[in-house]
């Protein structure tokens, strides 16, 4: 390879001293002056020749030399070179002086690196011819430039890699998968370097390409996914069109085949078998099964459906999206006694059925499923489930209204017992029998005051009650004709005193709690006792309702302003029951338009003339009278009831006051004796009066002021105590049937104490001085607050000085 690229650029160095040589000859050299400019300058002579300042080519170079030697280039020459030496050939630009050299004396160029076309296909350089002695230009600088020759140097790359594509299964032949395209970095305008075909390294049984394209194509049409799912493919590029000695590259293409609905769904097993217990409730799941699918992604979906009728009919099947599995449930309630096994066919399909694998056989596929019933202890069920029943109202308690029945459901068959939930039956109005189930009476029924009850029937097993069942029964009370009919309301009508015979006074309507099945029919006529009347009359009317007519012409108020009419009113029955109303008719008097003037009834002119604003007026002015006189008596009695506490106010409040301290000579309200005083029917004697005592014409006293001292009193047996005796005991009587009242033990040994004591009393009040009379005078010293004490022992005083005078 170096051997001939070595001749080859001898060629072309010898091509290069040909065209330059043939240059120096077709040269004019006999110009006067200095050379001339560049090709292309304004000095050309017309139909003569030319004078060049520069003799060389455009110049090449091979790429990628790989000679020890620098390849020569090229040479360059001016027609002033004599030859000898004077003249200094220099370059610059791209690459001067290091990829290119140039020999100063001769112009020869040389390349000294190794050059690559693909990464610079040309070098743009200046030529310059100098004088050597004096450095100047002897010839107008000029550009040149130096091409890189292409050799094939550079392989094929894929540069879009890696490549995925992906194709369909069952694809038929020849069906595009996806493109490739390989790059050649050599000169695409020189030779064949560039020109790059395509071709199939590994996985030529199942995939072929496109020389020229590189579309990759399907080799087969049985493509499977389920068998493969994915493809290695190796696919060369080779420049110089493929032929011997050119560059090839390579890359590995990985096709993926998709999936196609072409598989049905098929259970692995042919039979399943599940239990369940009998009282599970509807809705409950039974098991899960599930078809498997070699697709993947939405082929797989499926629906699951039941295709017996027996299965459609007690079980559900449906499909769980996320799992696509078949969950059964329970559609009917199970019963074990009934049947034991249930023999279910549920089918799988898929939801997606691509037509054109229609051929490949049915896409579904059948499975069986065996359920089994497990038996449990079941409560009794009622039979039949009539929840109505009813009974007349006139039935005798122990009336027998209807029977309940429950049977075991189970294999065992255990005997029932039965009771009345008495939360719905608190009043006992009917009882059940326990084994037969009979409800009865328990109490008298009435219609009218309940025409149905709702009670609840429990059912349980004889040996195990906590196997219970409740049933709500309906009990509907029948009517009987048991009621009178009752006129409606209290009917009261008016008659004017002018009134003329015929004239409607009053339509009649009754009511009748009972209800037959037929409807009502009332009759009615006037009662016996009214049979003499001859001021009215009374008419049926068929509906159910009476008129009231006059008989006679006008009335007198003042003779008799009220009648009062009865009436009978008789049922359907049966049996025909029958009540007599009374109504009131008033005499009033009417103007001459017949409306009502005034009646004799205060009531009744009241509630004709009055408007209900004036009636509500008058109701508060009443209510207002009402209040006030309410007030007045409670005043009154609470001022009685002062007055009686201060009747009932007794001495021995007084006594117990009095033992307490003053509040010293400026207090004169502390005590009032004059209850007491009052109680010894004692009486006040004002100073001055009567005989002197002992302080009479005491010095700084006023005499009208001041009391006689009492004397102090001693026991005597004339002394008549029978006054405070009474009073005592009287007292006491009160106080011990009086429970609330506070025991006064002080004041009962304090106010009376007998007579033959043999210790003498206390009190200065009811005690005899057994010594020399005592001078109480002293007592009107001690200030406002003693003075009624000195009132009372001078009062004393006084009265037996009078006696012993």
């Amino acid at each position: 390879m170096a051997k001939g690229l070595q001749g080859f650029s001898w060629t072309m160095l010898l091509l290069f001293c040909a065209i330059q040589e043939l240059g120096s000859w077709a040269m004019h050299t006999a110009v006067e002056g200095p050379g001339l400019g560049e090709p292309g300058d304004p000095a050309l002579l017309a139909g003569g020749r030319v004078k060049r300042g520069w003799v060389w080519n455009q110049f090449f170079v091979v790429e990628e030399y790989t000679g020890t030697e620098p390849l020569y280039v090229g040479k360059i020459h001016s027609d002033s070179d004599e030859g000898d030496g004077s003249i200094k050939y220099t370059i610059s630009g791209e690459g001067a002086g290091t990829i290119f050299l140039i020999d100063e004396i001769t112009g020869d160029i040389h390349a000294t690196e190794r050059l690559d076309r693909e990464q610079k296909t040309f070098y743009t350089l200046r030529a310059q011819a100098r004088d050597r002695q004096t450095d100047q230009l002897l010839e107008p600088e000029s550009e040149f430039i130096i091409k890189v020759q292409d050799i094939n140097d550079s392989e094929p790359r894929f540069l879009e890699g890696p490549y995925i594509g992906s194709v369909a299964e069952l694809s038929p032949v020849g069906t595009s998968v996806m493109q490739v395209m390989a790059s050649d970095a050599d000169d695409p305008t020189y030779g064949s370097s560039a020109r790059v075909v395509y071709s199939v390294l590994e996985g030529e049984q199942h995939f072929t390409v496109d020389s020229k394209t590189g579309v990759i194509r399907t080799a087969v049409a049985d493509l499977d996914r389920e068998t493969q799912d994915r493809y290695e493919v190796v696919i060369r590029a080779t420049d110089m069109a493929g032929q011997l000695g050119g560059l090839s590259g390579s890359t590995t293409v990985t096709i993926v085949v998709t999936d196609v609905n072409d598989n049905p769904p098929r259970f692995p097993q042919k039979m399943y078998q599940f239990s369940i217990v009998e009282t599970a409730p509807v809705g409950t799941a039974i098991g899960r099964v599930k078809a498997e699918d070699s697709d993947v992604g939405e082929n797989t979906d499926m629906t699951y459906q039941v295709k017996d009728e027996e299965g459609v009919e007690m079980f559900k099947v449906t499909t769980d999206s996320n799992t696509q599995e078949a969950v059964i449930t329970v559609q009917k309630p199970l019963d074990y006694e009934s049947k034991k096994v249930h023999t279910v066919v549920v089918e799988a399909l898929n939801k997606f059925v691509d037509p054109r694998f229609v051929d490949l056989g049915t896409f579904r596929d059948q499975t069986i499923v065996r359920v089994s019933v497990l038996d449990v202890d079941e409560p009794p069920e009622f039979r039949p489930p009539s929840n109505l029943m009813e009974v007349q109202e006139d039935a005798h308690v122990g009336s027998i209204v209807g029977v309940v029945t429950a049977l075991d459901p189970d294999t065992a068959n255990h005997p029932v017992r039965y009771a009345i939930d008495r939360s719905t039956d608190a009043e006992r109005i009917f009882d059940i029998d326990a084994k037969t189930g009979a409800i009865v009476t328990g109490k008298v029924l009435d219609r009218e005051t309940a025409g149905w009850h709702n009670i609840t029937v429990l059912a349980m097993e004889a040996d195990n009650h906590s196997q219970v069942s409740r049933a709500s029964l309906r009990i509907r009370i029948l009517d009987v004709n048991d009621n009178p009919p009752e006129l409606a309301t209290p009917y009261e009508a008016a008659v004017c005193e002018d009134a003329k015979p015929g004239q409607l006074i009053q339509t009649i309507s009754v009511v009748d709690r009972d209800e037959p099945q037929s409807g009502h029919r009332f009759y009615f006529t006037l009662a016996p006792e009214a049979t003499n009347n001859h001021h009215f009359s009374l008419l049926d009317i068929q509906d159910n309702t009476a008129a009231v007519h006059t008989q006679r012409v006008g009335f007198n108020r003042q003779e008799q302003d009220v009648y009062l009419l009865p009436i009978l009113v008789v049922d359907s029955g049966p049996p025909a029951l029958s009540s007599t109303g009374t109504l009131t008719i008033r005499v009033c008097g009417c103007d001459s338009s017949g409306a009502i003037q005034s009646c004799n009834s205060t009531a009744y002119v009241v509630s004709a003339t009055l408007s209900p604003g004036a009636l509500i007026a008058l109701l508060v002015c009443v209510l207002i009278l009402v209040v006030l006189v309410l007030l007045i008596l409670t005043l009154k009695r609470h001022h009685k009831s002062h007055l009686t506490s201060e009747d009932d106010e007794d001495m021995r409040d007084n006594v117990i006051k009095y033992n307490d301290e003053g509040g010293g000579e400026q207090d004169t309200e502390a005590y009032d004796m004059s209850a007491l005083r009052s109680l010894y029917d004692f009486s006040e004697i004002k100073a001055g009066d009567g005989g002197g005592g002992p302080g009479e014409g005491a010095p700084g006293r006023n005499p009208s002021s001041e009391l006689h001292a009492l004397p102090q009193w001693v026991q005597s047996p004339d002394l008549d105590f029978s006054v405070f005796r009474d009073y005592i005991c009287r007292k006491v009587e009160q106080a011990d049937e009086d429970l609330s009242v506070p025991p006064y033990d002080s004041f009962q040994t304090y106010a009376f104490e007998g007579s033959d004591s043999p210790v003498p009393s206390l009190s200065s009040i009811n005690t005899w001085s057994s010594g020399s009379e005592q001078d109480f005078s002293y007592l009107g010293g001690w200030g406002p607050r003693f003075r009624q004490l000195a009132a009372l022992y001078a009062g004393r005083r006084g009265e037996e000085d009078s006696e012993e005078s």
